[in-house]
Protein backbone atom coordinates (compact mmCIF):
# COMPACT_ATOMS: atom_id res chain seq x y z
CA UNK A 1 0.00 0.00 0.00
CA UNK A 2 2.99 2.07 0.78
CA UNK A 3 3.87 1.85 -3.10
CA UNK A 4 0.40 2.71 -4.16
CA UNK A 5 0.10 5.94 -1.76
CA UNK A 6 3.86 6.92 -3.38
CA UNK A 7 2.60 6.79 -7.17
CA UNK A 8 -0.70 8.90 -6.82
CA UNK A 9 0.85 11.05 -4.91
CA UNK A 10 3.46 11.60 -6.58
CA UNK A 11 2.18 15.02 -8.54
CA UNK A 12 2.29 17.44 -5.62
CA UNK A 13 -0.20 19.39 -7.67
CA UNK A 14 -2.79 17.30 -8.07
CA UNK A 15 -2.29 15.43 -4.52
CA UNK A 16 -5.57 13.20 -3.25
CA UNK A 17 -6.92 12.38 0.11
CA UNK A 18 -5.46 8.70 1.90
CA UNK A 19 -8.94 7.61 1.38
CA UNK A 20 -9.20 7.92 -1.96
CA UNK A 21 -5.34 6.41 -2.67
CA UNK A 22 -6.79 3.36 -0.35
CA UNK A 23 -9.97 3.31 -2.47
CA UNK A 24 -8.07 3.46 -5.72
CA UNK A 25 -5.85 0.95 -4.46
CA UNK A 26 -8.66 -1.59 -3.89
CA UNK A 27 -9.41 -1.73 -7.05
CA UNK A 28 -6.42 -2.15 -8.50
CA UNK A 29 -6.12 -5.05 -6.56
CA UNK A 30 -9.35 -6.15 -7.17
CA UNK A 31 -8.58 -5.58 -10.93
CA UNK A 32 -5.57 -7.56 -10.92
CA UNK A 33 -7.01 -10.52 -8.96
CA UNK A 34 -9.56 -10.83 -11.71
CA UNK A 35 -7.12 -10.20 -14.30
CA UNK A 36 -9.16 -8.03 -15.76
CA UNK A 37 -8.61 -4.21 -16.64
CA UNK A 38 -9.52 -2.01 -14.22
CA UNK A 39 -11.80 0.59 -16.22
CA UNK A 40 -14.10 -2.04 -19.34
CA UNK A 41 -14.40 -0.37 -22.45
CA UNK A 42 -18.10 0.11 -23.91
CA UNK A 43 -19.78 -2.67 -25.33
CA UNK A 44 -19.51 -2.24 -29.06
CA UNK A 45 -22.82 -2.34 -31.39
CA UNK A 46 -23.18 -4.43 -33.86
CA UNK A 47 -24.50 -3.09 -37.31
CA UNK A 48 -26.71 -4.33 -40.07
CA UNK A 49 -26.79 -2.19 -42.96
CA UNK A 50 -30.02 -2.61 -44.94
CA UNK A 51 -28.92 -1.88 -48.74
CA UNK A 52 -31.37 -1.28 -51.83
CA UNK A 53 -30.62 0.18 -55.52
CA UNK A 54 -33.57 3.19 -55.19
CA UNK A 55 -35.55 2.74 -57.57
CA UNK A 56 -38.71 0.65 -55.96
CA UNK A 57 -39.34 4.05 -55.17
CA UNK A 58 -39.64 5.81 -58.43
CA UNK A 59 -42.02 3.98 -60.50
CA UNK A 60 -45.62 4.59 -59.64
CA UNK A 61 -46.78 1.04 -58.74
CA UNK A 62 -44.06 0.38 -56.21
CA UNK A 63 -44.07 3.84 -54.81
CA UNK A 64 -47.56 3.76 -53.71
CA UNK A 65 -46.24 0.42 -51.87
CA UNK A 66 -42.91 1.66 -51.00
CA UNK A 67 -42.64 5.70 -50.66
CA UNK A 68 -39.59 5.88 -49.14
CA UNK A 69 -38.05 2.50 -50.71
CA UNK A 70 -37.76 -1.48 -49.61
CA UNK A 71 -34.43 -0.52 -47.15
CA UNK A 72 -36.42 1.64 -45.65
CA UNK A 73 -39.33 -0.65 -44.64
CA UNK A 74 -36.72 -3.46 -43.87
CA UNK A 75 -35.09 -1.15 -41.64
CA UNK A 76 -38.00 -0.34 -40.14
CA UNK A 77 -39.08 -3.72 -39.23
CA UNK A 78 -35.31 -4.25 -37.59
CA UNK A 79 -36.21 -2.13 -35.14
CA UNK A 80 -36.75 -4.09 -32.14
CA UNK A 81 -33.08 -5.62 -32.56
CA UNK A 82 -31.82 -2.19 -31.17
CA UNK A 83 -32.47 -3.23 -28.11
CA UNK A 84 -30.51 -5.90 -28.48
CA UNK A 85 -27.48 -4.02 -28.88
CA UNK A 86 -27.94 -3.44 -32.84
CA UNK A 87 -27.29 -0.31 -35.02
CA UNK A 88 -29.33 -0.33 -38.17
CA UNK A 89 -28.60 1.72 -40.95
CA UNK A 90 -29.91 2.59 -44.84
CA UNK A 91 -27.71 2.63 -47.42
CA UNK A 92 -28.18 2.74 -51.35
CA UNK A 93 -27.00 2.77 -54.39
CA UNK A 94 -27.16 6.45 -54.96
CA UNK A 95 -25.66 7.19 -51.33
CA UNK A 96 -21.99 8.93 -51.63
CA UNK A 97 -19.49 5.33 -52.63
CA UNK A 98 -22.78 3.17 -53.37
CA UNK A 99 -23.97 3.38 -49.98
CA UNK A 100 -21.03 1.46 -48.35
CA UNK A 101 -17.61 3.39 -47.59
CA UNK A 102 -14.83 1.42 -46.97
CA UNK A 103 -15.54 2.53 -42.99
CA UNK A 104 -18.93 1.40 -42.99
CA UNK A 105 -18.46 -1.80 -45.02
CA UNK A 106 -15.82 -2.83 -42.49
CA UNK A 107 -18.29 -1.57 -39.56
CA UNK A 108 -21.14 -3.95 -41.02
CA UNK A 109 -21.75 -7.14 -39.25
CA UNK A 110 -24.46 -8.56 -41.77
CA UNK A 111 -25.82 -6.74 -44.95
CA UNK A 112 -29.02 -6.74 -46.60
CA UNK A 113 -29.33 -6.43 -49.85
CA UNK A 114 -32.53 -5.67 -52.59
CA UNK A 115 -31.67 -4.95 -56.10
CA UNK A 116 -33.25 -5.18 -59.06
CA UNK A 117 -32.92 -3.26 -62.38
CA UNK A 118 -29.63 -1.57 -61.47
CA UNK A 119 -27.44 -4.55 -60.77
CA UNK A 120 -25.15 -4.21 -63.22
CA UNK A 121 -24.11 -0.37 -62.08
CA UNK A 122 -22.53 -1.80 -59.03
CA UNK A 123 -19.10 -1.46 -59.06
CA UNK A 124 -16.77 -4.84 -59.25
CA UNK A 125 -14.14 -3.30 -57.29
CA UNK A 126 -17.40 -3.02 -54.26
CA UNK A 127 -18.51 -6.61 -55.09
CA UNK A 128 -14.89 -7.97 -54.33
CA UNK A 129 -15.02 -6.40 -50.85
CA UNK A 130 -18.29 -7.69 -50.08
CA UNK A 131 -16.44 -10.95 -50.72
CA UNK A 132 -13.40 -10.58 -49.49
CA UNK A 133 -15.73 -9.63 -45.59
CA UNK A 134 -18.13 -12.54 -46.10
CA UNK A 135 -15.09 -15.24 -46.70
CA UNK A 136 -12.33 -13.67 -44.75
CA UNK A 137 -13.74 -11.73 -42.26
CA UNK A 138 -17.47 -13.34 -41.48
CA UNK A 139 -20.18 -10.88 -42.61
CA UNK A 140 -23.04 -12.26 -42.53
CA UNK A 141 -25.17 -11.46 -46.44
CA UNK A 142 -28.97 -11.89 -46.86
CA UNK A 143 -30.38 -11.28 -50.44
CA UNK A 144 -33.98 -10.97 -51.02
CA UNK A 145 -35.83 -11.68 -54.26
CA UNK A 146 -34.38 -10.13 -57.29
CA UNK A 147 -31.25 -10.05 -55.28
CA UNK A 148 -31.06 -13.63 -56.66
CA UNK A 149 -29.27 -11.62 -59.75
CA UNK A 150 -26.95 -9.18 -57.63
CA UNK A 151 -22.98 -9.33 -58.42
CA UNK A 152 -22.55 -9.79 -54.75
CA UNK A 153 -25.17 -13.19 -54.11
CA UNK A 154 -23.34 -14.52 -57.59
CA UNK A 155 -20.00 -13.61 -56.56
CA UNK A 156 -20.18 -15.37 -52.88
CA UNK A 157 -22.10 -18.64 -55.00
CA UNK A 158 -20.31 -18.76 -57.32
CA UNK A 159 -23.05 -19.57 -60.13
CA UNK A 160 -25.48 -17.79 -61.78
CA UNK A 161 -28.19 -18.00 -59.62
CA UNK A 162 -30.77 -17.78 -61.93
CA UNK A 163 -34.50 -19.39 -61.62
CA UNK A 164 -36.53 -21.05 -64.54
CA UNK A 165 -38.95 -18.80 -64.93
CA UNK A 166 -40.12 -15.32 -63.23
CA UNK A 167 -44.05 -15.13 -63.68
CA UNK A 168 -46.24 -12.34 -62.05
CA UNK A 169 -49.61 -13.49 -62.58
CA UNK A 170 -51.87 -13.86 -59.12
CA UNK A 171 -49.62 -16.69 -58.25
CA UNK A 172 -49.99 -16.63 -54.26
CA UNK A 173 -47.52 -19.48 -51.79
CA UNK A 174 -48.00 -20.89 -48.61
CA UNK A 175 -44.52 -20.02 -46.74
CA UNK A 176 -43.84 -23.81 -44.88
CA UNK A 177 -41.58 -23.53 -41.87
CA UNK A 178 -39.72 -26.74 -43.18
CA UNK A 179 -36.91 -26.82 -40.26
CA UNK A 180 -39.06 -25.40 -37.25
CA UNK A 181 -36.07 -25.54 -34.92
CA UNK A 182 -33.72 -23.62 -37.67
CA UNK A 183 -32.55 -20.02 -35.85
CA UNK A 184 -34.35 -18.12 -38.86
CA UNK A 185 -37.51 -19.97 -38.11
CA UNK A 186 -37.73 -19.30 -34.18
CA UNK A 187 -41.33 -18.23 -33.87
CA UNK A 188 -42.68 -18.35 -37.46
CA UNK A 189 -45.59 -20.17 -38.27
CA UNK A 190 -46.61 -21.44 -41.99
CA UNK A 191 -48.15 -17.93 -43.74
CA UNK A 192 -49.53 -16.91 -47.08
CA UNK A 193 -48.78 -13.97 -49.58
CA UNK A 194 -48.75 -13.20 -53.18
CA UNK A 195 -45.88 -13.73 -54.92
CA UNK A 196 -44.26 -13.46 -58.21
CA UNK A 197 -43.83 -16.95 -59.10
CA UNK A 198 -39.55 -18.22 -59.15
CA UNK A 199 -39.82 -21.50 -60.98
CA UNK A 200 -37.20 -23.79 -59.92
CA UNK A 201 -34.61 -25.29 -60.77
CA UNK A 202 -32.78 -22.36 -58.93
CA UNK A 203 -29.30 -22.33 -60.20
CA UNK A 204 -26.99 -22.18 -57.23
CA UNK A 205 -24.76 -24.61 -55.07
CA UNK A 206 -26.59 -27.38 -52.67
CA UNK A 207 -27.88 -24.70 -49.81
CA UNK A 208 -26.73 -26.49 -46.43
CA UNK A 209 -30.27 -26.06 -44.83
CA UNK A 210 -33.59 -24.92 -46.50
CA UNK A 211 -35.67 -23.82 -43.40
CA UNK A 212 -38.36 -22.21 -45.27
CA UNK A 213 -39.79 -23.77 -48.04
CA UNK A 214 -43.30 -23.21 -50.58
CA UNK A 215 -46.36 -24.08 -52.43
CA UNK A 216 -47.48 -22.10 -54.76
CA UNK A 217 -50.85 -22.08 -55.94
CA UNK A 218 -51.61 -20.73 -59.48
CA UNK A 219 -54.46 -18.79 -60.75
CA UNK A 220 -55.66 -21.53 -62.53
CA UNK A 221 -55.39 -23.87 -59.09
CA UNK A 222 -52.60 -25.93 -60.05
CA UNK A 223 -49.76 -26.06 -57.57
CA UNK A 224 -46.32 -26.39 -57.28
CA UNK A 225 -42.99 -26.23 -55.08
CA UNK A 226 -39.96 -23.83 -54.33
CA UNK A 227 -37.98 -22.71 -51.99
CA UNK A 228 -38.33 -19.59 -50.15
CA UNK A 229 -35.51 -19.43 -47.45
CA UNK A 230 -31.67 -21.13 -48.35
CA UNK A 231 -28.64 -21.13 -46.29
CA UNK A 232 -24.98 -21.51 -46.94
CA UNK A 233 -21.64 -21.06 -45.30
CA UNK A 234 -19.50 -19.58 -47.43
CA UNK A 235 -15.73 -19.34 -45.86
CA UNK A 236 -15.83 -17.66 -42.40
CA UNK A 237 -19.72 -16.04 -42.84
CA UNK A 238 -23.12 -17.00 -43.36
CA UNK A 239 -25.51 -16.36 -46.32
CA UNK A 240 -29.06 -16.20 -46.50
CA UNK A 241 -31.19 -15.78 -49.55
CA UNK A 242 -35.14 -15.25 -48.72
CA UNK A 243 -37.54 -15.29 -52.54
CA UNK A 244 -40.25 -13.64 -51.55
CA UNK A 245 -40.00 -9.73 -51.87
CA UNK A 246 -41.35 -7.77 -55.10
CA UNK A 247 -41.73 -4.18 -55.14
CA UNK A 248 -45.29 -4.46 -55.82
CA UNK A 249 -46.10 -6.50 -52.61
CA UNK A 250 -46.01 -5.43 -48.99
CA UNK A 251 -43.96 -7.90 -48.31
CA UNK A 252 -41.76 -6.18 -45.79
CA UNK A 253 -44.39 -5.07 -43.79
CA UNK A 254 -45.81 -8.16 -42.84
CA UNK A 255 -44.84 -9.25 -39.54
CA UNK A 256 -44.20 -12.87 -40.48
CA UNK A 257 -41.49 -11.65 -42.95
CA UNK A 258 -39.90 -9.20 -40.07
CA UNK A 259 -39.63 -11.17 -37.88
CA UNK A 260 -37.68 -14.07 -40.44
CA UNK A 261 -35.40 -10.83 -41.28
CA UNK A 262 -34.80 -10.47 -37.24
CA UNK A 263 -33.92 -14.19 -36.94
CA UNK A 264 -31.78 -14.12 -40.08
CA UNK A 265 -29.72 -10.97 -39.16
CA UNK A 266 -29.09 -12.68 -35.74
CA UNK A 267 -28.19 -15.82 -37.02
CA UNK A 268 -25.68 -14.59 -40.22
CA UNK A 269 -23.66 -12.19 -37.46
CA UNK A 270 -20.23 -13.18 -37.16
CA UNK A 271 -19.95 -15.03 -33.50
CA UNK A 272 -17.80 -12.94 -30.83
Amino acid sequence: MKQIKSAVTSHNANPISRRTAIGLGGAIAVGMLLDAPLFAAPAKHKVVVVWSEGTANVDPASKKVYPDDINTAIAEGLKPLQSKGWEVVKASLNDPDQGLSDERLNRTDVLIWWGHKKHGEVKDELVSKIEKRVKEEGMGFIGTHSAHFSKPLKKLLGTACSWREYVLDGTTVEIIVKEPKHPICRGVKNFNIPIERYGEPFAVPTPESVPLDGLYTRPDGKTESGRMGLCWTVGKGKVFYFTPGHETYGDYYRPEVRKIFINAVQWAAPKE
